[in-house]
């Protein structure tokens, strides 16, 4: 099944994918408690809204983010070509850990977004985008193993870890963060697909799904779900390692290969792709889960942490 939250008359809705067609839930404005509620409460209140729920046009809806807020989102680091690359720009090696942890950080719940505008990082000049898969976890479980977790994922978004860098890099160099470069805005949506939608395309540690991101119709990245080196039932086995994962996590797969402006600008002549500016339009895409359109608007002004700051 394919779900989408929208909004209309100032309200969120949730509707059932059904061709071009949302069919809508009934009292429905958030997926969260029907992912909460477990067992096949989803697929339940999808199946009597495709046989009853009124039908409204898909052409015209906005996607909003399918959670507005989700419990935890923990972004990881499981393509390979994105962190060879990043690492031989600064003269290193892969690190031999790298294929013995998938390690992760968790960033900001509350900055959640579907499409529409996206704002800067506030203070910076150097604002990225990076396309990746998100997991949604659909149960609860702790120290799982790999099999346990895969399991347990609910259902799969495009996801858009939207990161101001020179902000994200002073950070870093204090040996915290990224904190402040990565929490003003992290994109989900536009869909939230069930994994038996995708299943035929399975393959290796993800799926033989193709994932770009443009920006201004220009072809930025390129890659497929399926170069993954870690798997989403290995990442969410971690994630629950002496702690619980509960229904509603977000799981980030991390960055795919050419899939930032970061890593481009390090490969490529950094003049080929500039870093985002407002008023530009990014679409982040996965075959099968949807495309994310968001557009760049101008970030909040920085606001003194002390008098004459």
């Amino acid at each position: 099944m394919r779900f989408v939250r929208y909004a209309t008359e100032g309200a969120a809705r949730v509707g059932l994918m059904d061709g071009d067609v949302v069919r809508v839930l009934d009292g429905v404005s958030d997926l969260l408690p029907l992912i909460e509620a477990g067992g096949s409460a989803l697929r339940d209140t999808g199946a009597a809204a495709r046989r009853h729920g009124a039908g409204v046009p898909l052409e015209g809806l906005v996607p909003l983010a399918p959670i507005a807020t989700p419990p935890t989102f923990r972004d990881f680091y499981a393509f390979e070509q994105h962190v060879r690359a990043g690492r031989a720009s600064r003269g290193l090696e892969m690190d031999p850990d790298w294929y013995e942890l998938p390690v992760f950080y968790f960033s900001n719940p509350y900055a959640v977004t579907g499409c529409g505008p996206v704002p800067m990082t506030p203070g910076t000049e150097r604002f990225d985008f990076e396309l990746e898969v998100a997991a949604v976890v659909g149960g609860r479980g702790r120290d799982l193993t790999a099999g346990e977790a895969d399991v347990l994922v609910a259902g799969y978004c495009v996801l858009n870890d939207w990161s101001g860098r020179d902000v994200q890099h002073r950070e870093m160099a204090l040996s915290m963060g990224p904190v402040k470069g990565k929490d003003t805005a992290t994109g989900l949506g536009p869909y939230f697909v069930t994994p038996d939608e995708i299943a035929d395309f399975r393959e290796g540690n993800g799926y033989r799904l193709e994932m770009t991101c443009s920006v201004n119709g220009v072809t930025y990245s390129k890659a497929v779900w399926s170069d993954v080196y870690w798997s989403f039932g290995e990442m969410i086995s971690y994630a629950s390692r002496g702690t619980e994962v509960r229904p509603g996590d977000v799981i980030g797969s991390g960055t795919c290969g050419t899939g930032c402006i970061l890593e481009l600008s390090r490969t490529h002549d950094s003049a080929t792709y500039p870093w985002l500016k407002p008023g530009d339009e990014v679409v982040a895409s996965i075959e099968g889960l949807g495309s994310l359109v968001n557009t760049v608007v101008e970030p909040a002004a920085v606001i003194p942490l002390r008098p004459g700051g």
